[in-house]
């Protein structure tokens, strides 16, 4: 019988991943997909002890990094450079979902920023950074987090989340639009629901919108960060590479679903 270590493509040996909020969730994951892959990876968040662990558990190294500071990030970006001498793959995934923001009718202009800055100006700057070292390259990918939010509506708004995400998709379509023929590649990962620290710690102080949420997913269950890891994956990848400028949806369904099964 087969393991899994031992179903994992080798498609990334020798390239180097950059990735925001490696400490948890999605990006924990991804950090541990792409370095099976071949990968360098190179650990980006706030949080030192969780992205240290990171880094350790990976063979990779960690930049403490507020994705929100201009210079932070190109410090990442140059760290990885310096260190591995590429820059081939930005996973610019760090993001936050606080319980401040919800719908417009409650949610103040500070809760409104604070979001629009890490979900949405964190992904400018990544781009920002990571986009001369590939250029010169003549090759990379970037993937940048956006969300299933971003092509539907919910009643259970977050509405700074929601717009944040759909900045996220129109910034990358363009950008993918404007730098292919230089080789570089950008998509929006656009998750459904995730079984993540996040996801669970907005669900635990409201279970009634965790459950709305549940039963449109036509899988009946939210993904776990592995299903996204793999995604990422595959988008770092050669065998994605005429997929560009494109809303990457992994929901389980719910952007396809009128009525799901019973």
């Amino acid at each position: 019988m087969t393991t899994d270590t031992e179903n994992i493509c080798r498609r990334l040996v020798g390239r180097t991943a950059v990735i925001t909020g490696a400490g948890s969730g999605i990006g924990l994951a991804t950090a541990h997909r792409l370095a099976s892959e071949g990968a360098h990876v190179v650990c980006g968040d706030i949080d030192e002890t969780a992205g240290k662990a990171a880094a350790e558990a990976v063979g990779g190294t960690f930049v403490r990094v507020d994705v929100t500071d201009p210079e932070q990030v190109e410090a990442l970006f140059k760290a990885a450079h310096d260190t591995y001498g590429s820059v081939d793959i930005a996973f610019n995934n760090a993001g936050i979902s606080p319980p401040d923001d919800d719908s417009i009718l409650t949610t103040g202009l500070e809760a409104w920023k604070r979001v629009q800055d890490v979900n949405l100006t964190s992904v400018y700057l990544c781009c920002k950074a990571a986009l001369p070292y590939m250029r010169r390259q003549r090759r990379g990918s970037i993937i940048n987090t956006a969300s299933f939010v971003a092509r539907m509506g919910a009643a259970t708004s977050q509405i700074s989340y929601t717009a944040s995400k759909g900045g996220v998709l129109a910034m990358s379509r363009e950008l993918g639009v404007q730098f292919a023929r230089e080789g570089v590649r950008v998509n929006a990962l656009c998750p459904g629901p995730v079984n993540t620290p996040l996801l669970q710690e907005l669900f635990a102080k409201d279970p009634e919108r965790a459950a709305r949420r549940l039963v449109h997913i036509p899988l009946g269950r939210f993904a776990e960060a592995t299903e996204i890891a793999a995604a990422v994956a595959f988008l770092a990848s050669d065998d994605s590479s005429f997929v560009n400028a494109t809303d990457f949806l992994v929901d389980g369904g719910i952007s396809g679903a009128y009525v799901t099964p019973a």
